[in-house]
Formats: structure tokens, sequence, C-alpha cells
């Protein structure tokens, strides 16, 4: 079974919320995070991983923009 971690959005709309992610077979959490509007895709925020703390495994997805 896959391990999941919550991480949080840090700027953009989603900010402060945070999302339960799969990590992957290294221990890691996907590289990016398409946040859904109320439009759906459409006006979906791209977020993108950065590690918090590397010795604590720590990670949030920072805000990049719009997905359009």
């Amino acid at each position: 079974m896959a391990s999941s971690v919550q991480i949080l959005l840090v700027g953009g709309t989603a900010d402060g919320q945070t999302i339960t992610v799969e990590l992957d077979s290294n221990g890691r959490p996907p590289l990016t995070h398409h946040h859904l509007g109320p439009g759906g895709l459409a006006e979906a925020q791209i977020y993108e991983l950065e590690t918090a703390r590397e010795e604590a495994r720590e990670w949030h997805y920072r805000w990049t923009g719009p997905a359009v």
C-alpha cells in the first residue's frame, strides 16, 4: 500500500490549505500539484514542490501561477 502525506499550499488562492498526496516508491510526493478552481481545470492553479527541511522530509507546494 502506498503511503501518503499532507502538504501545505503556499501562495495563490489556496494559500494555507493542505492536501493529501501519495508518495512514490522513493518516498517523495509529486513534483507539481494542479489545484482546481471553481471552474475546474479552466481555473486551475499550479503549485511546485519545495523542500522545507530535507533532513526531516518536510515539503510544501509553492504557487507558481494559473494553469492557462
